[in-house]
């Protein structure tokens, strides 16, 4: 066995062991607000599928499935609105068909179909809930956390997934989120790695441009191109409209590029944030930009994109230029990856792990960046159960999502874990590994003293 496969062994097994015990503590959780919960969303989608089934969209619906309509069918759905009414699917698949996901719902602008978005969402809450009640015992979940399912060797859940919890829509995250409780006395502290997968894949692939935006703690990336996108002459993300534009272009083509998605759903997806339809545009519409009389409809009729379609073209420079110039050495790598993998039938990772069989351009280039993300993530897991461990602490680790880890601590080791983290993650581990050729940065948050994972300390 060679020495990096070795490591990587050592890490899974070391990884499994630290998970093992936070699965043994758990979550506390708080049944009789389930209960009360679930009792007021029952009755709350009871009065919304009654008025959702006496529209007009919804009596189509059944005549032209009959009684086999069911509305939780994404393919039904997804049959009745492309064929059958022959709408235009904002946003395809993977396999090519019409989205039937939230934002493509949404962007249809339809009010019965926005009915149903509210309808699925409460029905997912509900779900959450439940799964926790029907999986605690003695009124403390242990999520089962497993290191042998994902090709990317990235970690899942499950009996409850922690990791399918919501975390971005605000509403169904809160809700959720208020049944989850730390030991008693004790508080939850979130640590989340910031930009983790960018930082990765800059060790990756080395792009000049990339290594000056992360070893610059003042250049801010997602603010110039969304200069380029909005064609912006300054941009200021104190202004509220100025930062929803940076979070636009961050979760709308930054990422999505990174990840293999190209212009034409980057442009769907930004006009979804900032609110403009895909036709022509009128003065007036779409998100407010300084004042109430101008908007992003006002701001870029007068620049020359005036619709959809052009705002798509402008898009499309702006994609070649992203890749031509801003970030050619990220693209080269690329095209080097999927040259060696085609030639040897596999991939490495830096932490030793391998991923081979049949692959995707997009996840040649993605499950490296992906799975050694989380490897840093479980380094630094696996080291601070060991810290707890050798120095009796009281506080716990109970669970870690995606790019964070959880804990349950005692207050009054609050600031020693605080700094423990920060030392582990920014500076321990870049050395353990030296392929880490940027700076890692970390976000703590703490919850109030016996209080739930929902409600941050300011």
């Amino acid at each position: 066995m060679s020495n990096k496969l070795m490591q990587a062994y050592q890490l899974l097994h070391e990884g499994i062991l630290a998970l093992s015990k936070a699965e043994e503590v758990g979550f506390r959780v708080d049944l009789d607000y389930i209960n009360t919960t679930v009792d007021k969303l029952d009755n709350d989608l009871i009065q919304l599928e009654k008025s959702f089934k006496e529209t007009k969209f919804y009596k189509h619906w059944c005549h032209s499935f009959g009684r086999q309509v069911n509305m939780n069918s994404d393919t039904q759905l997804r049959y009745f609105l492309y064929h059958v009414k022959r709408l235009k699917p904002p946003k395809l698949t993977e396999n090519g068909e019409g989205s039937t996901d939230e934002y493509s719902l949404k962007a249809l602008n339809i009010p019965e179909l926005n009915q149903l978005v509210k309808i699925r969402k409460l029905k997912k809450i509900k779900d959450y809930l439940e799964r926790f009640k029907r999986e605690a015992v003695d009124g403390i979940i242990h999520p089962i956390f497993n290191l042998h399912l994902v090709k990317t060797y990235r970690s899942s859940s499950s009996n409850p997934n922690l990791q399918n919890v919501p975390s971005k829509d605000a509403f169904a995250s809160d809700i959720c989120r208020k049944a989850l409780y730390p030991r008693k006395g004790h508080m939850l502290m979130e640590m989340d790695f910031k930009s983790i997968e960018v930082s990765i894949g800059v060790c990756y692939h080395k792009d000049p441009e990339m290594i000056k935006y992360l070893k610059n703690p003042k250049s801010d990336m997602h603010a110039d191109v969304s200069k380029e996108i909005f064609l912006l002459d300054k941009f200021d993300k104190s202004i509220s409209s100025h930062s929803i534009l940076r979070k636009a272009t961050k979760n709308g083509f930054v990422f999505p590029q990174f990840y293999g998605d190209y212009y034409k759903n980057c442009t769907k997806i930004l006009c979804e944030w900032i609110k403009l339809p895909q036709s022509k545009w009128q003065r007036g519409e779409g998100m407010e930009l300084d004042t109430k009389s101008f908007t992003i409809a006002d701001h870029l009729i007068s620049k020359g994109i005036n619709s959809y379609f052009l705002f798509e073209k402008h898009i499309e420079k702006i994609e070649r230029n992203f890749w031509e110039n801003r970030f050619s050495v990220y693209r080269e790598w690329k095209e080097r990856n999927w040259n060696l993998y085609l030639k040897r039938g596999y991939i490495e990772f830096y932490t030793g792990f391998r991923c081979n069989g049949p692959m995707s351009f997009n996840d040649v280039n993605n499950y490296p960046i992906q799975g050694t993300s989380f490897h840093c993530l479980l380094w630094v897991f696996i080291q601070m159960d060991k810290i707890i461990t050798e120095n009796h602490l009281d506080t716990r680790l109970i669970g870690q999502i995606h790019d964070s880890i959880i804990l349950d601590v005692r207050p009054e080791e609050k600031d020693y874990i605080k700094k423990v983290l920060r030392e582990l993650s920014c500076e321990r581990l870049p050395s353990h590994w030296d392929w880490i050729i940027v700076p890692l940065d970390v976000e703590i948050q703490e919850f109030p003293i016996d209080g739930s994972w929902s409600v941050k300390n300011s």
